[in-house]
């Protein structure tokens, strides 16, 4: 059988190494010898001897999860064997993280990662009750952290000298060490006459950087 289907850049190959790779733009693979964590349902293929379970988050976790609405549904995937991660077709990126680092991000932007990555639900200080900005998932260790995002993700410089505005439905992560407020770029008068429709925004300040998608949330789909 001859087909375009059948070249190499769209052939699963055997990975050399245990780990993770981009299978391709839109999804991940994930040569497991162990232990490796996933956003439930987003396994799309898999081979060899694998266990996919529920992961427990503790009655912390449950509790925060309850309270804010943020985070994901985890599940651990156990054995040896190959496996590929997508959703939805959104756009797949890997992010390495060493020692000392700290990355905050949305959970509906993480898809998996590794096993040695520790995951945590944190308010994010100054940002107040509003929009997507009040609960992240902060992931420190050391490891690979594979994010997903619609579009191709936008990753701004943040200094001192120039703080960083985002809309809290487009922003995707940044590095856990800048501090965060409220900034309101919108008059009161504004307001009254229908306003701009980019009334708060979340405030960056310090050296790192933060990552926004080409759009703002779209509203969750509903399960019947």
């Amino acid at each position: 059988m001859k087909s375009d289907l059948f070249n190499k850049e769209f052939l699963a190959e055997a990975a050399p190494i245990p780990g993770m790779t981009l299978q391709n733009a839109k999804s991940v693979k994930y040569t497991v010898n162990g232990e490796m964590h996933a956003r439930q349902g987003s396994m799309v293929a898999f081979r060899g001897n694998l266990q996919f379970e529920h992961k427990s988050q503790g009655l912390g976790g449950l509790l925060k999860r309850a309270v804010t609405g943020e985070g994901l549904a985890l599940m651990a995937v156990r054995g040896q064997g190959e496996a590929w991660f997508a959703h939805e077709a959104q756009n797949c990126f890997i992010v390495e993280v060493e020692q000392g680092d700290a990355l905050t991000v949305n959970g509906r932007n993480v898809l998996c990662f590794d096993a040695t990555l520790h995951y945590e639900i944190k308010t994010v200080k100054g940002a107040g009750m509003t929009g997507g900005g009040l609960f992240n998932s902060v992931f420190t260790g050391y490891g690979k952290l594979a994010l997903m995002c619609e579009g191709n993700p936008i990753v701004i410089p943040v200094t001192p000298q120039a703080p960083v505005f985002v809309d809290t439905d487009a922003v995707v992560g940044w590095s856990a060490a800048l501090q965060t407020s409220l900034h309101r770029s919108q008059s009161f008068g504004s307001m009254i006459r229908g306003g701009s429709g980019e009334a708060v925004q979340l405030r960056l300040d310090g050296q790192g950087f933060v990552i926004v998608r080409p759009s703002e949330a779209v509203p969750q789909k509903v399960s019947n």
